[in-house]
């Protein structure tokens, strides 16, 4: 595999990532809570990749009590959390806001470093936190005082340092497993935590053999609430998660890290597209810098072999 076709790779993934977060809007306007909507999709996904990896590389799912802890907290706190959270943030936010504040998690991950591990990071980390500072003021219209409700912004946050958490805790524990692996155990804790918090005999599956209206631009148009649901685990999750870790082949990790912040302009345009959902002027301009500050903070980073983590 070329670089060029490793870097295509990451772009569709992060395209379809992208594509995801308006078919979730969609489903949560209409059919399902954050909850019910995280639980199927990591239910979903952890099905698929389940499957797969046994068909490929089932040993590799073998792990020690020891990494079965670690990779229980790691389902928990990090992989669960961020789709959680992240799902709750789009209920209330744009998803171009949602995402980019998210995204902050790299940033979140170099200071990490400088701080607590004491690694030398480059002074484009501390360009990268001004940025993205003033970007967000400008993205969130503090001096106008137009502020978006603060439960999302809270939640928003909230994902953002799940991720960065989920980011450590992958880099940590890479070199026991594959990252499919590693993923697949993940997916597979919280399906497990979903089925105990919400029985299968609880949930609404009633709810998606009704016909949804994709609303914004294509309203009019419906489709089964199954057809989303299934758009979202398998275009939304599985298929990029295998283009990025099939891109790995080509690309190291740390400019596959820098690529996926891609995500936030293909969700910021399909949102747009779809949806109808518009920032204005000086919205894409905070939006532009936050962009700028994180790819500064990531080329400032030390963590220059930090394993990827599929974004939401």
């Amino acid at each position: 595999m070329t670089r060029t076709q490793g870097t295509l790779l990451v772009i569709g993934a992060t395209t379809l990532w992208g594509l995801n977060g308006s078919l979730s809007k969609v489903l949560l306007d209409d059919a399902l809570t954050s909850t019910q909507l995280t639980q199927i999709r990591v239910s979903g996904a952890f099905a698929l990749l389940l499957l797969g990896v046994l068909a490929t590389r089932p040993a590799t799912l073998r792990a020690t009590l020891g990494q079965i802890v670690y990779l229980v907290v790691f389902g928990l706190f990090g992989l669960t959390a961020v789709q959680l959270l992240y799902f709750l943030a789009l209920e209330r936010l744009q998803i171009g806001v949602a995402l980019l504040i998210e995204y902050l998690a790299p940033v979140l991950v170099a200071l990490y470093a400088r701080f607590v591990l004491k690694d030398r990071v480059g002074r484009g980390l501390w360009i990268g936190i001004v940025l993205v500072l003033v970007g967000l003021a400008l993205m969130l219209d503090v001096a106008g005082g137009d502020v978006p409700e603060l439960a999302g912004l809270a939640f928003a946050f909230s994902a953002a340092f799940a991720y960065a958490l989920y980011i450590l805790m992958t880099d940590r524990i890479k070199a026991e497993r594959p990252p499919v692996a590693t993923i697949t155990w993940g997916f597979g804790v919280s399906a497990l935590f979903w089925l105990i918090v919400q029985p299968l005999w609880s949930f609404p599956f009633g709810s998606l053999n009704q016909s949804i209206d994709l609303g914004g631009n294509l309203s009019g148009t419906t489709v089964s609430g199954w057809v989303l649901v299934g758009a979202v685990v398998v275009f939304g999750t599985v298929l990029p998660f295998a283009m990025l870790v099939s891109s790995l082949h080509a690309l190291p990790a740390a400019r596959v890290t820098l690529i996926a912040t891609f995500e936030p302009v293909a969700a910021a345009l399909f949102a747009r597209l779809w949806l109808g959902q518009q920032l204005d002027t000086v919205q894409l301009l905070g939006g532009a810098l936050v962009m700028a500050g994180i790819v500064a903070a990531e080329l400032a980073s030390v963590h220059k072999d930090a394993a990827p983590a599929a974004p939401p």
